[in-house]
Formats: C-alpha cells, structure tokens, sequence
C-alpha cells in the first residue's frame, strides 16, 4: 500500500457517524499500519481487528462495522480461507460490506469474492487515496474494484458462455445505473418507478445475465458491450 496523502473527507457520505472498519488480517503489523492510515481520514473508524476467521466472527459480531477489510490468507490456515470467512459474515450479517485487499490478484479469486458476496477486492499495492474511495464505496452499497481486479472480472466472463435472452431496453437503463454504484431506491427516483419495480427489473436482469450478484452484472455487462 502506497503512502498516504492528506484527510479528505468524502462529499457524497450521507451517514449520521464514521464508516465503522473491521480489519481482518493475519499480520498485526499490516492492522497497525492499516489503522494508522484509515484513522487519518475524519469519516473512518477502525472498531476492531481480527488475526484469524474466528476471531473475524466475534470482531464483526461485536463492533457492528459498516465496512470489513479482509485478507484472503488467515493465520495458518489455506490460502483461500478468508473466502470462508466471506460467506459466513455475509449470510449472517446482511448489509455488510466486505472488501477484500489482498497480496492475491490470481482472476479466479477475484470471482469467487464476489461469489462469497464480497462488494470489492483490491491488492495491497493500492494507492491509499485508491483504499479509503473503496472503503466509502463499499460502505454505500457500491462495488469497488481496483483495475487489475476489474480487469479479472471482465476476463472470467470471455468464452464459452451461451446465449442469453436480450435485456429490454429498461432492464439496460437499470443496469447502467447500476454501474454507477445507485441503490435500488436512487434508480426508481431516476428512472420515476418504485423501488418495487426496480427489483423486479435487477432480478431479471441478473437471470438474463447469468449471476447472482450486481456487480457480476455491472462486468457481464461490460462484456458484452451493453455499458
């Protein structure tokens, strides 16, 4: 991770307090240094920290992030097992934003965070300004890719993949708005539909499209040339 420049504090927050940070990495000395840089920033808080997938568990479950900062490799366990640790904080906190900054840039990681329900993954080579604009993404519901991993997504979507039904022409509105990181109620106040119809249009866009999360569609749709 590159050094940091001076606090900014984000423009477009819309929050009551801080995002509220969970980091989660097996090396204390990257925690600290994370803490450090993240602390710096007037609207970011670092609530807890976590060496290990169990102690992740009980850190989120204590401090009520808005945001987790995971590491794929945990303690001296496999590589892969922050993945793990990805699902479960997801399937049982809901609204949490799990991003992933990692030393791994390997595609097939990249996809499966996303599939674990990860919002964003990024290296830890990224610049600092490039981490605290994913952290506020991530905290607002959006994706955020670093473009070594954007580029990932994109290419796991080449080849072999069969055909689809063709998006109608407000399903295309929906999915360019959803490339622009807007929540379901921001669409339907764009476009003038409830936040109801929204849903309805995202979820068949999404089967069209073959995936089951948003930012797989918001990449799917690059693709195939449709943003």
């Amino acid at each position: 991770m590159n050094s940091a420049r001076p606090t900014t504090k984000d423009p477009g927050a819309v929050r009551g307090g801080p995002i509220r940070i969970v980091l989660v990495d097996d090396h204390s000395i990257m925690r600290q240094g994370l803490r450090a840089v993240l602390e710096r920033e007037d609207d970011l808080r670092v609530v807890g920290e976590a060496g290990s997938g169990p102690e992740a568990i009980t850190a989120v479950a204590g401090g009520h992030p808005h945001v987790v900062l995971l590491d794929l490799k945990l303690a001296s366990g496999p590589q892969t097992d922050g993945l793990d640790v990805c699902r479960q904080l997801c399937a049982a906190h809901p609204g949490i934003g799990v991003l992933v900054l990692t030393t791994f840039a390997e595609d097939r990681l990249v996809v499966e965070s996303v599939q674990a329900g990860a919002r964003g993954y990024v290296v830890k080579d990224v610049d600092t300004t490039e981490l605290v604009r994913a952290i506020r993404a991530v905290s607002r519901g959006e994706s955020a890719f670093d473009a070594r991993s954007a580029s990932a997504m994109v290419r796991s979507l080449s080849g072999g993949m069969p055909d689809r039904e063709r998006l109608t022409d407000r399903e295309l509105d929906v999915l360019r708005l959803l490339a622009r990181g807007l929540s379901n109620r921001a669409i339907g106040a764009e476009l003038f539909i409830s936040e109801t119809t929204v849903k309805f249009h995202v979820g068949n866009l999404m089967r069209k499209l073959m995936v089951s999360r948003r930012a797989e569609a918001v990449y799917a749709g690059t693709k195939l040339g449709l943003l």
